[in-house]
């Protein structure tokens, strides 16, 4: 079977506290129970770890040398289990570009309110999953479709689109542009993470060219030193703000979708709030 935590515990116990009778008060159990664990450990490692004397019980030579690694897969172990309970109040929500644009604080603000045992905490990962596949969100704002059975998504809203275009741009004299307005340019986009793709033009205004770059701020920079343009999000707009930078309106292009995700067969306990908390967000007038 291997060796066992609780062997390890009793041994250690042993070790510290001198008797198996102590060690038994100390680990909350029965001294059968304590000399149980350490015969089976000695009979799983092929070695006498303990020795009794005149003054109770200490370790052999090969006890002495097992001591030291018992204690550091010990205090492995309560690590890995102060990370569970320590999370456990910590809802972490990943997201690829900008969490949920002018949303965010809010929803962090009201959940911590109305969940005063749980906090929202958003994690930038700019990957496809924004985080799931990686282990690093239990929830995932998602603004591409995302077209994985392993998932399951529940749509809280929808945010306008934007075009980010450097400060000096003639674009930026104006209140609101059209995707028109982007023929004949290099635009910036993201075809991993991002929201734009080259089919939101009609074949007769698309751009004359796209530059790829890989998450928001190798976008914005690209942005700003006049190299391209970029098409986008609200929530972008609203969360990168950015010198040099303009953000106007797109008037007739479609709205960007906006999805919650979670693994279909470990749907956290909160998804179901955190949905309706985010659908009524996004149900307001901006």
């Amino acid at each position: 079977m291997g060796v066992q935590v609780g062997q390890l515990r009793a041994f250690v116990a042993v070790v510290d506290e001198g008797t198996f009778t102590d060690a038994a008060i100390g680990l909350g159990t029965s001294q059968a129970s304590v000399s149980r664990s350490v015969a089976a450990l000695e009979r799983e490692l092929g070695a006498r770890l303990l020795q009794r004397t005149s003054r109770g019980v200490v370790p052999t030579v090969t006890g002495t040398r097992v001591i030291g690694h018992a204690r550091r897969v010990l205090e492995e172990i309560d690590a890995v289990r102060r990370v569970v309970t320590d999370s456990g109040g910590e809802l972490r929500v990943g997201y690829a570009w900008s969490a949920l644009g002018r949303h965010t604080i809010t929803l962090q603000r009201r959940w911590s309110a109305e969940h005063p045992d749980s906090t929202v905490v958003f994690v930038q990962v700019n990957t496809a999953t924004a985080g799931l596949v990686e282990g690093s969100a239990e929830i995932a704002v998602i603004r591409r479709a995302l077209d994985d059975r392993r998932f399951e998504t529940a749509l809280v809203g929808v945010e306008p689109r934007y075009a980010a275009v450097a400060s000096d741009d003639p674009l930026a004299r104006r209140r609101g542009v059209a995707l028109r307005d982007f023929a004949g340019r290099t635009v910036g986009i993201d075809s991993r993470t991002g929201t734009t793709t080259e089919d939101l033009w009609p074949a007769e205004a698309a751009p004359a060219a796209t530059r790829e770059t890989h998450g928001v701020d190798e976008w914005l920079t690209l942005i700003a030193a006049g190299q391209a343009i970029g098409l986008t999000s609200e929530a972008t707009a609203r969360q990168h703000p950015r010198p040099g930078i303009s953000y106007r309106p797109v008037r007739d292009a479609q709205p960007v979708p906006v999805w919650l995700a979670w693994w279909r067969d470990n749907k956290p306990s909160s998804a179901t709030a955190l949905v309706q908390l985010a659908c009524e967000l996004y149900s307001r007038p901006g």
